[in-house]
């Protein structure tokens, strides 16, 4: 069987076609994680982007700081394509992104990265749920034919025996539901649209998009903002970053035969059978997310969540900060720091070696 250029160029990289790897396969790669030896960096810098990400990187920045007391960090949740906009802009020396860099994006990058180019590199993932508000009511099961029915808005009762049919000791009110879409570009949308146009064509016919691609509706600003509406009005319904649907119901969507609820676990493997995308940069580790996978293991409505940085910078302490503070965004602390503060699932061991060897590759002159 020949593989796709992506499925293949995966292979070539990890060897065995999947990125967590034996303990065989790690020592044939370098061995286990090794800390880098850390770099004197100093200065005030800035970033800004994902909201999804927010919780995990005031983790990393109180223990990056702990450990760096002469830099000053700050980020700003406007949403990824706030981040990647004032990434291109020289606005900030990194962004967070729950959606990589588009080709044009990349091509745009040349400019602010001195000739270099922006890569993309995973430190966060996290389940998305599909997350509601009904009394009484923790757990749905919700086909992604349901999903796509509910927001656009052909199911508009949460008794509707679509709902019903896979629910059957669930005690559905007769209730309007609110669907709640993001009203910034949100890599978390784009994620959302992209798992229901590959499952569900039929009854999501968009492409996907980090800008909601339907008129009218009710929406909010950020993460917070979709969550804190499902919080305050019975019947609404978001779709969010899973660590912040703390109190809500949460939907298990259908995966193969089962029904599957999310977890950072789930979450890990959707990303772990998953090709990187092709054509990019040897060092760009932007995946392609295998939204159709039927193993049961798996939790395909997943967002993998980027620091996006320069391949080269001219201006040194900058390009210092972005080398050390990439290497402790991925080291075992800093991805057990993500998990505590936010839910997170830890990127694998593999994921971390390849997210340290791109930023020793960061060039500085």
């Amino acid at each position: 069987m020949t593989l796709p250029r992506s499925r293949a160029r995966a292979v070539a990289i990890v060897a065995a076609g999947a990125l967590v790897l034996p303990l065989a396969a790690c020592s044939q790669m370098g061995g286990s994680y090794v800390a880098p030896v850390p770099v004197e960096v100093a200065g005030s810098f800035a970033g800004s982007g994902s909201s999804a990400q927010e919780k995990a990187m005031a983790a990393w920045i109180e223990g990056f700081t702990a450990e760096h007391p002469e830099v000053e960090i700050s980020y700003d949740a406007i949403g990824s394509g706030g981040g990647r906009e004032e990434f291109l802009a020289g606005k900030v020396a990194f962004a967070g992104s729950d959606a990589a860099l588009s080709e044009d994006e990349l091509d745009a990058s040349a400019e602010v990265c001195a000739g270099g180019n922006g890569i993309d590199l995973p430190v966060y993932v996290s389940p998305i749920s599909v997350a509601f508000n009904l009394e009484g009511i923790d757990r749905l099961n919700l086909r992604a034919e349901v999903i796509a029915r509910i927001f656009t808005g052909q199911i508009t009762r949460w008794d509707d025996a679509a709902i019903a049919a896979d629910n059957p000791d669930a005690d559905l009110p007769s209730l309007a539901i609110v669907p709640v879409h993001r009203a910034d570009d949100s890599g978390t949308t784009e994620n959302f649209t992209d798992y229901l146009s590959q499952v569900v064509p039929e009854q999501w016919p968009h492409e996907a998009d980090g800008v909601w691609p339907l008129e009218g509706g009710q929406a909010a600003d950020g993460t917070d903002g979709v969550t804190d509406f499902v919080r305050k009005n019975p019947g609404a319904v978001t779709y969010a970053d899973a660590s912040r649907t703390a109190e809500l119901g949460n939907a298990a969507i259908r995966v193969g035969n089962q029904f599957v609820p999310f977890t950072p676990e789930a979450a890990a493997s959707a990303v772990d059978v998953s090709p990187l995308i092709d054509g990019r940069t040897k060092y760009d580790l932007a995946y392609e997310i295998d939204r159709k996978t039927t193993e049961s293991y798996a939790y395909p409505l997943v967002l993998v969540s980027y620091a996006i940085v320069c391949s080269r910078y001219t201006d040194k302490p900058t390009g210092r900060f972005v080398k050390e503070f990439l290497a402790y965004v991925a080291s075992p602390e800093g991805q057990q720091r993500a998990a505590e503060a936010a839910g997170s699932a830890p990127i694998s061991e593999f994921v971390q070696r390849n997210v340290e060897e791109a930023a020793k590759s960061i060039y500085l002159g």
